[in-house]
């Protein structure tokens, strides 16, 4: 399709603060899972999908994200400062680098089993009737996460407020009414909201394993899951 989104945003400015000790002195994204930091897992899924460009976002620690990542090809950085700006806001200040279109998104604390979750996402996008197609789990399938759910899924694919599935934070999403948004600091659950209400908000079900990795708990359970053997 003429409008498949090629630039990936990737969410590593957070504080990590559900980790606890850990990200004391490093930033989540550089925390280790089976060996590697949790952000080259995530640049490994990027790269295999073939995204022409890579934006990390940066805050807590920047510097030693920043570090890692020299030299990388495809990556770039959007730093965020004073504030961090949130999924809405650091998104919005990292559009003159992502390029104009829709855009993938992805966050850096999460481990996957099966199917590229890009790729699953790009298989799936029809910009004729989407403004945001989310990669989503059943609940009970969400390891490392408790609760009921982001979103309930709807016969034709269309998404709703409610439960049953959980956001994965793997999306493709189109950025525009970013700029309706005033602002500086804010979540991209407000764009939804408007996506939402016309009704062109779509799920797509992820058929592998995935974990939530935002907490210390979540590093044994991810490595478990990986160790099965289904690692992408």
């Amino acid at each position: 399709m003429p409008d498949r989104p090629q630039a990936l945003m990737l969410y590593a400015a957070g504080f990590g603060t559900r980790m606890g000790a850990l990200t004391a002195s490093r930033p989540k994204p550089l925390i280790e899972l089976a060996g590697r930091p949790l952000i080259d897992h995530a640049l490994t899924l990027a790269e295999d999908a073939g995204m022409a460009r890579t934006v990390v976002n940066t805050h807590y620690l920047a510097g030693q994200i920043e570090a890692h990542l020299d030299g990388r090809p495809g990556v770039q950085i959007s730093h965020e400062g004073p504030e961090i700006l949130d999924t809405g806001g650091g998104l919005r200040q990292a559009l003159p680098l992502l390029g104009p279109g829709p855009v993938f998104t992805l966050n850096s604390d999460a481990a996957w089993t099966g199917p590229n979750p890009l790729q699953t996402l790009a298989a799936a996008w029809d910009p004729e009737v989407m403004d945001a197609l989310l990669l989503l789990i059943p609940r009970e399938q969400a390891r490392g996460h408790a609760g009921q759910g982001d979103f309930a899924l709807q016969p034709d694919g269309r998404v709703a407020r409610g439960r049953g599935f959980v956001y994965t934070g793997a999306q493709i999403l189109r950025p525009d009414g970013l700029a309706t948004i005033p602002d500086r600091v804010f979540s991209l659950n407000l764009l939804w909201d408007s996506m939402l209400t016309d009704q062109r908000v779509f799920g797509v079900v992820h058929p592998g394993g995935w974990c939530d990795v935002g907490h210390p708990e979540g590093i044994a359970e991810a490595e478990a899951m990986l160790a099965e053997g289904r690692d992408v």
